[in-house]
Order: structure tokens, then sequence, then C-alpha cells
């Protein structure tokens, strides 16, 4: 035998060379699995751009934020004022002061706010994706206390009674359903829209501000005419959630609808909850010292969002989220697969080709696909069995090709079915998903390390 046919020999029998080929193999097939990651994302994001679609063509989520009291009044002010006028031959610049007046905004918030909504949530279709929509009816009931202007040190003669008016905020005024009428004391008064309410704006990302909602002039000509109680029925669309905002000194909400699984969200988790396969209903109370504005304020520089609460009626699209966690395992049982294979080759003194490795590496990245296209048809759990007996029975028959007992094969077939259901285990138990797939890897290290006591790795295997 000569050196090359040595070296040849040596290349194709030892254990270190087939175990460099074999890491190898998996640092390749890396690449595929970090394309099955992309297109799990890339789908997600399609179905959240659906919902999106949709919401933009029925209205977008809601948020309730009112009725504000805004009552004008007048400031007076020294102004210093700089009249030019020529005296031989120069411009000369004269200063003098006059008294002046502006116009300002005293805002003032309820003493009392009850809310009770009901919400009729539906779902529109698009294609294989869902959205959630809804009808609401919203009874808003308000008291307000009379202004204390001598406290703000606003003269009773400076108050323009005759130009109060009330703002009620609504993020999406697409969504009102029918025109919305305020009750003043009993009395009806019509509001008209309006998109420049600079207290009740709510920021959406970097750059969309919504400051949009209804706004209604009272009928009031002096301190006279003040009326505390304040009522409005509204009917509102609306898509994915509905919020409302603690705006009273007690705030109290009501919000229930036939919706099985709600998402209770914002800044204040309910205070009693009631929920059933059918239908929910919640409550909440908040006080004016659970929020960070004060019941009353001069100017427009108060932003009265970000202590909104409410709930979520979103379709749960978790099958993305579940696919994207088992991807993260997709490496993980390659390895093992790859080792199962390498330790039959070392104990059995079978020979498996690394072209069988790459096919066999790209059955189980596949699996990932067909995980995912089929979680999006008919659920995640019935897409993991699926993909599950599909692919451990692909492997388990090719594996007859190069295994040459039937005891192998089923127990290769068993060992790969055993990964699969154990990473379904790890990925159903959130909460103690660490705990358990850590004990597991330990037992899997362990069982390998037992198989392989046996084996002289600086002894090459015999031809």
């Amino acid at each position: 035998m000569n050196l090359l046919e040595k070296f040849n020999r040596w290349l194709s029998e030892s254990i270190m060379v087939k175990l460099a080929s074999i890491g190898f193999l998996i640092l390749i097939l890396l690449i595929p699995s970090a394309w099955i990651v992309s297109l799990i994302e890339e789908r997600e994001s399609r179905a959240g751009s659906v919902v999106e679609e949709v919401a933009s063509k029925w209205s977008g989520p809601q948020t309730l934020n009112g009725p504000v009291l805004t009552i004008p009044f007048k400031v007076r002010f020294e102004a210093e004022i700089e009249n030019e006028r020529e005296v031989g031959g120069r411009i000369v610049i004269e200063k003098k002061k006059e008294m002046r007046e502006r116009i300002e905004k005293a805002h003032f918030l309820p003493e009392k706010l009850s809310i009770k909504s009901t919400v009729k949530p539906q779902v529109l279709h698009r294609g294989i994706f869902d959205a959630a929509v809804y009808e609401s009816a919203i009874n808003l009931n308000a008291v307000f206390n009379v202004p204390d202007f001598e406290k703000m040190k606003i003269l009773p003669g400076d108050v323009l009674w005759n130009e109060a008016e009330m703002a009620v905020g609504i993020k999406d005024l697409r969504g009102i359903s029918d025109n919305p009428v305020l009750l003043v004391g009993g009395k009806e008064c019509t509001g008209e829209p309006s998109n420049n309410l600079e207290f009740v704006s709510e920021r959406d990302g970097d750059s969309n501000v919504s400051s949009t909602g209804v706004v209604v002039k009272l009928p009031w000509k002096t301190s006279d005419d003040f009326k505390a109680d304040v009522s409005m029925k509204l009917a509102l669309k609306g898509s994915s959630r509905l919020y409302f905002s603690p705006v009273g000194k007690t705030t109290d909400v009501e919000l229930s609808g036939p919706w099985a699984d709600p998402s209770f969200d914002g800044e204040f988790l309910p205070t009693t909850r009631n929920l059933n396969e059918q239908s929910f209903m919640a409550t909440w109370k908040v006080l004016h010292y659970n929020r960070p504005f004060a019941q009353s304020w001069i100017g427009t520089e108060k932003n009265l969002s970000g202590s909104d609460f409410g709930a979520k009626l979103l379709i749960p699209v978790d099958q993305y989220q579940k696919s994207m966690r088992s991807s993260k395992y997709g490496v993980l049982v390659i390895m093992l697969t790859f080792v199962a294979l390498f330790m039959v080759e070392i104990m059995k003194k079978i020979r498996i080709h690394p072209f069988q490795y790459i096919l066999i590496g790209a059955a189980l990245i596949i699996y990932y696909s067909l995980l995912l296209s089929f979680s999006e048809q008919v659920g995640y759990n019935w897409a993991y069995l699926i993909s599950t007996v599909a692919t451990v029975t692909l492997v388990g028959l090719y594996s007859t090709t190069f295994l040459n007992s039937k005891l192998l094969v089923v127990t290769f077939t068993s060992l790969l079915a055993f990964f699969y259901g154990f990473i379904f285990v790890i990925i159903q138990l959130q909460d103690f998903s660490l705990l358990l797939g850590s004990i597991g890897l330990f037992l899997i290290i362990g069982a390998i390390m037992y198989f392989s006591k046996g084996i002289k790795w600086y002894k090459e295997v015999a031809s």
C-alpha cells in the first residue's frame, strides 16, 4: 500500500476527520436555518400588515379621552410699544407702555366620571389572515364642579362664559357610527369634529400624532348658566383595542362583550373581572392620585394621554411566535441527530456518507417550513404533529438505506421522534421551559457519555 492509498484510507476512517466533517456540515446547515427564521419573520410581518390594512378600512384602535371643559378668559398685560418717527432728518424710536389683552383657556376635568361600554366584536377575513374589529355602545356620565376662577386669580368679569366648550377626544373619528349628542344639564348640544385637541394628543410611534375628537359649544352666557352634569351616548367602531383615559377625579369604567379571551392592557389592570368561554366583563376604578395630571390647568401644554387602560380584542397569532421558538431549536435537533448517527457509525462499524448526512439535515431544516405553512392553516399544535410525523417518517425510511438492521432503524426513528416531542413540551411550558430544557439536555449529554464510554477515540476504525 503506497502513501497516497494510506492517506485516503486515513481520511475515510479517521474519527477526528469524521467529527470535523460533521461539524462543518452543521455550520453549513446554519445558513438555511437563518433563512427559515427570516421566512417566519416575514410571514408574521405580513399578518400584521393585513390586520392594519383591514383596520384602516374599518376604523383603527380607539381611545376615549374626556370630557374636558374649556372656558376662555381675558388676560391683561402691559406691553412695551416702539414707534419710529423722523425728527430733524433722523429716525427716532419712541417707547411707550400700554395695556393689551389676550385670550387664554382654562381647562377643567370632571369630579366624577362613569363609563359603561359594551363591545360587539366580529372577525373579518383577508385571505388566510383574520382581523378582530368591533362596534361599541358607550354611555358616559360626568359631573363637574363649578370652576373656582378666584383661586386662579381670574376676575369674574374676564371669564368668557359664552365661548365655553366641552371636548371628548376620540382617536379615530372614522369609527363614529352616529352623530354624537352631549347632554349638558339635560339639554342637547350637538358636537363638531376637531383635529386640534392638544391636551388629548396621543403619539403613535415617532411621528403620527392623534389629536382628534368632538367639540361641543355650550349654551352658557354667565356663570348662572353652568350645569354640572354631563352625559353622552356614543356608537363607536374600532379594531383590536378600546382604551379609556382616567380624566375624572374618580373614574369608574365597566367594559363587557362576547369575546372569550381579551387582554386587559394599559396603565391600570381591572379592579374586577369575570371571564367565561363566551364573554367577559371587567371594571376599573382609578383615582386622581393614580394619574400624572391635575384637575385643572391653563394653556395647552398638558397631555392627558399615557394613563390609558382598557382591553385588547386580538386574535391570537401565536403560531408565529411558537414557530420562531421551535426554529431556534433546529440546530440542536440537527446536532443531536448527527451525534446519534455518528455513534452508530463508531459502535456498529457502519459507514454513512457525508452526502447522507446532508440529506438528513436538509429534511430537518425543511421541517420548519412545513411547520410554518401548516400552522397558518390548521394551527400550531396540529401543524407540529403533521410536520413531525412527515419528517420522522421520511428520515426513518431513508435510514433503511444505510442502517443494516431493523432494530437500529426503529431506535434511530424513535430517538428523532423523542427529540421533537421533547421540544414540543418545552414550547408549551413557557414558565418552565428553561428548567425542563436544561434538565433534558443534561440527561441527553449524560446518555451520550454513557454510550460512548467504550469508544477508543485514538484508535482508527478498521475497514
